[in-house]
């Protein structure tokens, strides 16, 4: 890189830091920015915090945040409702990790037949409790079923994790374990990743602050092939493409949607 090169980006970098500075100091407040801090791991994101503001995504305080937006299908949501179609038979079954309260069910329910195919939404138990509360009381349709163990997903022909990835708290490999048989298809959306190291931002929702895993490119695609995968489709997602305010030095992340499909079957 040239001198004057050099000199331009310092010049950028020195321009972005007040910017960066006035996020630091908001960043507990009720209008903090939404991605914040840059952290080595999801413990040390969260030791950072006040008791008050830590959370995970066990949280029913958070379970009915932006649910009406949710359930409006978006442009991103395209990709994996033309592989659904693809890959579905009648009878088959989908499992929607991190599927919320059935969010993407809703969605899609007005342009596909959900009766042709079983829908399980697996999340964690507070999540699920408020699932099933709005279930009983008709606010949910009766045709999904909702599990917190995902022990308890019945063997799947086709798994979903559409936003769920970056919130883990274990590796994806780790998670995928957890299921027997592996799905024959997953389909992935909106992963984080960018080129470089990956490391846990906190991400604002509600009053909460979560973790927030931004992966390395490099690093996910050896972790898909280890768990026996092969990558048959991708996709980028320009617009949830993410700067970590408190961070601006940092490039945005980049995310990506795929279609991964079991080797062994």
């Amino acid at each position: 890189m040239s001198g004057e090169l050099m000199m331009r980006k310092g010049l950028k970098t020195t321009a972005k830091l007040p910017r960066a500075v006035l996020a630091r100091i908001r960043m507990n407040g009720p209008r903090g920015p939404r991605f914040a801090g840059a952290y080595s791991s999801r413990a040390a994101a969260l030791a950072t915090l006040p008791d008050r503001q830590k959370a995970g995504y066990d949280d029913a305080s958070i379970a009915n945040v932006s649910f009406d937006w949710m359930t409006q299908r978006a442009s991103w949501d395209y990709p994996v409702l033309y592989w659904l179609k693809t890959l579905a038979v009648d009878g088959s079954q989908i499992l929607d990790a991190g599927g919320h309260l059935g969010t993407k069910y809703i969605a899609f329910s007005s342009v596909w037949d959900m009766n042709l195919i079983r829908w399980t939404v697996y999340d964690m138990p507070q999540i699920i409790g408020v699932a099933r509360d709005r279930q009983n009381q008709g606010q949910l349709p009766a045709a999904i079923k909702f599990i917190d163990d995902i022990g308890a997903a019945a063997p799947t022909d086709i798994l979903i994790a559409s936003g769920l990835v970056q919130y883990l708290d274990e590796p994806f490999e780790g998670f995928i374990d957890r299921l027997s048989p592996r799905p024959k298809y997953i389909i992935l959306n909106k992963v984080p990743l960018w080129q470089r190291e990956g490391l846990v931002t906190l991400e604002r929702i509600g009053s909460a602050r979560v973790p927030y895993q931004i992966r390395s490119s490099f690093a996910w695609k050896a972790e898909i092939d280890r768990m026996g995968y092969n990558i048959v489709d991708q996709w980028s997602i320009d617009s949830l493409s993410h700067e970590i305010a408190t961070h601006p030095w940092l490039p945005k992340n980049e995310s990506r949607g795929f279609v991964l499909r079991n080797r062994s079957m």
